[in-house]
């Protein structure tokens, strides 16, 4: 589930052919043409097979004898590796990724919320605490609005207290992080810092319901930042246009 950190030529050729399999420019069950590959790319072969290697094992490639190297079908792929879901952004226009990141956050935050309010520590506490601390700062513009928002949600699935749960923490800070890199780009989004608030009051008090309705009101908040984002994108394009249609008369 670790990231993909190799950087030079070998990670630029794993970026170039993981994004041409999942944007469908190369479809499943398509066979690599290699020696065309390595011509195209000006690579030599080890480096398409280290390239390969990285590819197999996110569930991208396969190969057999008689075969050669072929795309594996969609269903064998590791969607929930913080490579792919980040390739998956790239290629999928934003929008599909961030309504499916919506509804797992949907899923999974609200039930975090409350069993941290039932298993919190007070090491628990701090954290989400510190965490809020930088985002307050970020919110002035003395810090990294990015980080502190992961920074809580990481410390909320912590407090949880489930092993199996806290694995979410990838798909989320991946996930997260584009999300909010949008948003804090744009000039429609709400402080973030009273919802957090509500969170970790609810959380600290041991109010189990009152900790799942707070974080549901956060997660509505973050949806219409999205709302807000994406309108506003669909408005500068229609104006975009009408300006082309302008300067064409």
């Amino acid at each position: 589930m670790g990231g993909y950190t190799r950087r030079g030529l070998h990670g630029q050729i794993v970026h170039e052919l993981a994004t041409r399999i999942i944007s469908g420019q190369i479809a499943p069950g398509e066979v690599l043409d290699i020696p065309a590959l390595e011509a195209e790319l000006d690579i030599s072969r080890t480096v398409l097979r280290e390239a390969f290697k990285v590819l197999t094992a996110k569930g991208l490639v396969d190969a057999r004898q008689k075969r050669g190297t072929f795309v594996r079908p969609r269903e064998d792929w590791h969607l929930l590796d913080a490579d792919m879901l980040r390739w998956r952004f790239t290629q999928q226009k934003n929008k599909i990724f961030l309504d499916e990141l919506a509804e797992v956050r949907g899923i999974v935050e609200p039930a975090t919320a409350r069993l941290a309010a039932e298993r919190r520590t007070e090491t628990d506490l701090e954290r989400l605490q510190e965490a809020l601390a930088a985002m307050s700062a970020a919110a002035d513009g003395d810090g990294d609005a990015v980080e502190a928002d992961l920074a809580f949600h990481r410390a909320l699935l912590a407090a949880a207290h489930n092993e199996l749960l806290r694995q979410m923490e990838m798909i989320l800070a991946v996930g997260l992080a584009e999300r909010d890199r949008l948003v804090h780009a744009g000039s429609h989004a709400t402080n973030p810092v009273p919802s957090h608030q509500a969170v970790l009051d609810a959380v600290r008090s041991g109010h189990p319901d009152a900790a799942e309705a707070a974080m549901r009101t956060l997660l509505d908040q973050a949806r219409h930042d999205l709302d807000c984002l994406e309108r506003s994108c669909e408005d500068g394009q229609a104006e975009g246009a009408e300006d082309d249609q302008g300067d064409e008369a």
